[in-house]
């Protein structure tokens, strides 16, 4: 039996499914659901997600709740210790403190060990540099590193 990759999905995983407008985002967003559906991944998301949908974009929350509710098996809880590596994460700069959530997300999947957050926000979170600072804040907190990247990366990750 092989290993079965972790994966975080962040907010914008879900923003791009229900999309107006075809892209390239979207068609590996649903390549990615698809190899979820062949059990190629094993998915984890948070309450920050569920906090995310329903405040920013309430007219997409029921549609974007029934792809949450029909795909993931495991949703991440508040937790103290969550909060607290994410303060790391902005008292160093790697994240700002505006883009708090963005932090809780990167340690959501940080403190539960998981693999891979995926997510298009290249702002915040899948860039080198924040990949490489919360690597290097998480060995420092006892936690190990781990993938910041795009479905597309994922995708191809599976492929070899």
């Amino acid at each position: 039996m092989s290993y079965i990759p972790k994966l975080y999905l962040e907010t914008t995983v879900f923003n791009f499914y229900f999309a107006r407008k075809e892209s390239k985002k979207q068609k590996d967003i649903f390549r990615l659901f698809h190899a979820i559906e062949r059990e190629k991944f094993e998915i984890y998301t948070s309450e920050y997600v569920y906090d995310e949908v329903a405040k920013d974009i309430p007219r997409k929350f029921l549609k974007m709740k029934w792809l949450l509710d029909k795909y993931l098996q495991n949703i991440l809880d508040y937790d103290q210790k969550i909060l607290n590596l994410a303060d790391v994460y902005v008292k160093n700069g790697i994240i700002p403190a505006k883009h708090i959530t963005d932090a809780r997300h990167i340690a959501s999947a940080s403190i539960n060990n998981l693999d891979f957050v995926v997510s298009f926000n290249m702002g915040h979170i899948v860039k080198p540099k924040t990949m490489i600072a919360t690597g290097f804040a998480n060995l420092h907190y006892g936690y190990r590193q781990f993938g910041l990247c795009t479905p597309t990366e994922v995708i191809e990750y599976d492929q070899n």
